[in-house]
């Protein structure tokens, strides 16, 4: 192999590491607002915000997203009180943003989130989710 040759590809895989870290820093950011995880400390569930939307995440996939973080948050709770339920001791860790985002939400609606997540309960428990 000559040494031109090697400089050439040398400089064209430089460029492609560069073009590639230049990708990941314009990619947009995913920002953790919860998380439920077992006494193990296995998670469980989670919420992060990509692209001004709240993504849920269970069993290592994405569950749903959506712009609604009084939703997101109410499932996630709902997730961590079936555990419960079924005997398995969970803890729920949430951030202020989603919390006051979440009551923001319910209170626009002429809700407590309390009300919100009870209703959302009962939608759920009769399959007519939305």
């Amino acid at each position: 192999m000559s040494t031109t040759s090697k400089l050439r590809r040398d400089i064209r895989r430089r460029r492609e590491t560069q073009a590639a870290n230049r990708e990941q820093a314009t990619a947009s950011p995913v920002e953790p607002h919860a998380e439920l995880r077992d006494q193990q400390r296995t998670l469980l569930a989670g919420i992060v915000r990509r692209d001004g939307e709240w993504v849920l995440g269970m069993d290592g996939r994405i569950a749903g997203q959506t712009e609604s973080a009084a939703h997101v948050l109410a499932l996630i709770m709902q997730a961590g009180e079936l555990h419960e339920r079924q005997g398995t001791p969970v803890r729920l860790v949430y951030s202020d943003a989603l919390r006051d985002a979440a009551q923001a939400e319910a209170t626009a609606q002429g809700q407590t989130f309390e009300e919100f997540k009870a209703a959302l309960a009962a939608r759920l428990a009769a399959g007519k989710d939305n």
